[in-house]
């Protein structure tokens, strides 16, 4: 038997038996990867850079991106290097350095597209109040929240975690440190204790959608009442997107975390971690940027600016 204290490493799901297919792991994820932080950084940038685009919903927008990229800079290239070098290994210090950086980042992201989709709201159903409902020192309390909640529940899900005895080896079925896949791991009923902390998470998690949808029901009734049928169409072409990365990134989580041992299977969890944990941080940026001027004038701007000095 062994625990915790004697694993010295865990070894990660590899991307097919052949050297063909690791390869072809290798050069997907690569370009997703480039994708996620030539877009993220792009927005980053063009907002930062901008001063007409600091207002709060482009604030939010800042922090999403820098959310996206951490996340995906957490779990992405460990699993590139390991299909090209051929090598599962992963210390338990990195695996749980992993697990704490993954769930700070994808936790925050849950509270801000909250705070973002309230954002929305706002601008839509209630604009004359706009300024003071969402004024600057409230919008930097709003993100700090969402930053701070992320911190506390990746220390108290790791700690959780990596508090358990370990008695099935140290194979994880996933290509990343993933909470459900290290439970797998643990000792005989050890693992509940970390999964009542898991549910209460996710019933948060779920409050938080709840809130996102009845949002959108609130400005998707507004938009209606819009005389102007090119105006409707705006708007919807612009919230519908949204709404569905958002759908698709809190859906795929929770299912990820809370799925029954009964269905589970490596070709399932696979999925369902690529959807929540690798889509929507190559994804977000490209819905956010889409249809939005601003935005694209703001990177027009710093692209011709960058060629101006050289």
């Amino acid at each position: 038997m062994s625990n915790s204290s004697s694993n010295t490493q865990f070894h990660l799901l590899v991307f097919g038996n052949t050297r063909e297919l690791q390869l072809l792991h290798f050069w997907l994820f690569l370009g997703i990867f480039l994708v996620a932080l030539m877009a993220n950084g792009l927005i980053i940038s063009a907002i930062a850079c901008d001063h007409h685009l600091h207002t709060p919903m482009y604030f939010f927008l800042l922090n999403l991106a820098l959310l996206d990229l951490g996340s995906i800079s957490t779990t992405v290239p460990k699993s590139m290097a390991s299909s090209l070098w051929n090598n599962r290994a992963i210390s338990y210090a990195g695996c749980a350095a992993q697990v704490f950086l993954f769930l700070f980042l994808i936790s925050a992201e849950f509270y801000l597209l909250t705070v973002m989709a309230y954002d929305h709201y706002i601008a839509i159903c209630k604009p004359l109040h706009y300024g003071t409902l969402l004024g600057s020192r409230t919008c930097v309390h709003m993100a700090a929240a969402a930053w701070g909640y992320g911190f506390l529940s990746a220390l108290m899900h790791t700690a959780n975690t990596f508090s358990l005895p370990l008695c099935q080896g140290n194979a994880v079925d996933q290509f990343f440190c993933e909470i459900p896949q290290i439970l797998k791991l643990a000792c005989s009923d050890a693992y509940l204790r970390e999964v009542g902390v898991l549910a209460v998470g996710v019933c948060f998690a779920f409050g938080c959608f709840v809130f996102i949808v009845l949002s959108y029901v609130q400005i998707f009734r507004a938009v209606l009442r819009i005389p102007c049928k090119q105006g409707r169409h705006k708007t919807f072409s612009m919230r519908l997107p949204h709404l569905a990365v958002v759908s698709l990134f809190i859906s795929t989580g929770t299912f990820a975390y809370l799925k029954p041992p009964s269905i589970s299977s490596p070709s399932l969890d696979l999925v369902v971690a690529v959807l929540y944990s690798v889509v929507p941080p190559a994804m977000n940026p490209l819905i956010y940027s889409m249809r939005n001027h601003e935005i694209s004038d703001a990177l027009r701007k710093l692209m011709t600016g960058c060629f101006q000095k050289q």
